[in-house]
């Protein structure tokens, strides 16, 4: 049991480490010198912000999100992208940066549950 929840939460930390190089790169800007560890921390950041913050947000902001049909989940995953922006160092990301890559994350952490389905029955 805990080898499955260690494994996800590194598979997941991987491909929000992924996501957050192709959001940052395309739709963020970073000032001063950097290496592969920005994004691998940005992941890092992303991956406990969604597991801690995320939650609680969805419990206040259900009456949002069954009054607009759910859609008001893509302001929180707004909202999720830009903490992580706005905790990371020299990296800053507009509003409309911010919309596009929570679609990116939303992307990634979608193909996370789709991998992880078979962790998860047993």
């Amino acid at each position: 049991m805990i080898k499955h929840q260690i494994i996800a939460f590194f598979l997941g930390w991987a491909l929000s480490t992924l996501g957050m190089w192709i959001s940052i790169t395309l739709f963020g800007t970073i000032t001063g010198d950097y290496n592969a560890w920005l994004f691998v921390i940005a992941g890092l950041i992303f991956s406990v912000v969604n597991t801690i913050v995320r939650p609680l947000a969805t419990v206040f902001a259900l009456p949002l999100i069954i009054l607009t049909l759910g859609l008001f989940t893509i302001i929180i995953n707004t909202a999720m992208v830009a903490l992580t922006i706005w905790i990371m160092p020299n990296v800053t990301m507009d509003f409309w940066g911010a919309v596009l890559s929570s679609v990116v994350m939303s992307i990634a952490n979608g193909l996370v549950n789709f991998g992880l389905t078979p962790y998860n029955r047993e």
